[in-house]
């Protein structure tokens, strides 16, 4: 098993990073400590994501108000074809992240095939999810579905216990997004708009508001700026490129392509 699958598998998150194990929310002003979480390639708190993103909508507000119709209108998506992709884009394992984009890299991915990727994203998991949910307790906003009535495309108490903005689900699909387009810059177009239609699954599946999913993008942008300052990443994802490139040159094809392209072309709300 990966390391990252052993820090995902240590927190049961099935449905999102911020009910891993051992994560204590602090009260007041303190930090927000993650002992299960991996070790980054950047210094704690090197990014104040509550600084970066807007401040969380507030009730009446125009992007609260835009925030509900969003989740309104996407019930309505509900057993579709965008509503299981949603559901699929729930897997944040190893396994599941490198299936969803697969199809954009233009070559099946696998932990066991693309080892150099997967060790960069166990330790970018820890310096994006550090960021991320330090902003989540910043501003402690509501889920959709616990403001208004409304399925959701995974069960309730996968994400019922932690706050919604920024999504950390966007964070992660946009950080995979983000290096893979680096990584293969021929497929940058394709990789980026599955990235943006990852994030966006949030919503579709509605355990996300529409802000929080900008809002995630912005945190993971942030945070893969700053990791090109760092030597030890930049060394590493030279590794991975090279892996890569390999793996692009006599890899196996991922199936049922077209079919998601369609999907990722469509705009759900």
């Amino acid at each position: 098993m990966s390391n990252l699958n052993k820090s995902l598998r240590a927190g049961a998150v099935v449905a999102g990073i911020s009910v891993l194990a051992g994560v204590a929310l602090a009260a007041g002003p303190e930090p927000v400590k993650f002992p299960t979480l991996p070790k980054g390639y950047l210094a704690p708190g090197a990014i104040d994501a509550a600084r970066i993103v807007p401040p969380a909508p507030v009730d009446g507000d125009p992007r609260d108000q835009m925030d509900r119709r969003v989740f309104q209108s996407t019930r309505a998506l509900q057993d579709g074809d965008r509503w299981k992709l949603a559901t699929r884009d729930v897997d944040m394992f190893p396994a599941g992240m490198m299936a969803a984009f697969s199809c954009s890299v233009g070559v099946k991915l696998t932990p066991d095939n693309a080892p150099k990727l997967a060790g960069i994203m166990t330790r970018v998991l820890g310096d994006s999810m550090i960021a991320n949910e330090s902003a989540k307790h910043h501003f402690k906003r509501l889920r959709p579905f616990q403001m208004a009535e409304g399925k959701i495309c995974q069960p309730t108490a996968q994400v019922e216990t932690s706050f919604d903005y920024p999504s950390g689900h966007t964070v992660w699909g946009w950080s995979w997004a983000l290096i893979l387009a680096e990584l293969a810059p021929d497929r940058a177009s394709d990789i980026l708009a599955r990235g943006r239609a990852y994030g966006q699954s949030r919503a579709v599946c509605g355990a996300h508001n529409a802000s929080a999913v900008e809002a995630g993008a912005i945190v993971a942008a942030s945070t893969f700026a700053t990791l090109h300052g760092s030597p030890e990443f930049r060394a590493d994802m030279d590794s991975a490129r090279a892996e890569l490139a390999e793996l692009r040159a006599k890899g196996e094809a991922p199936a049922a392509c077209d079919a998601e392209a369609a999907l990722v072309a469509q705009s759900p709300y």
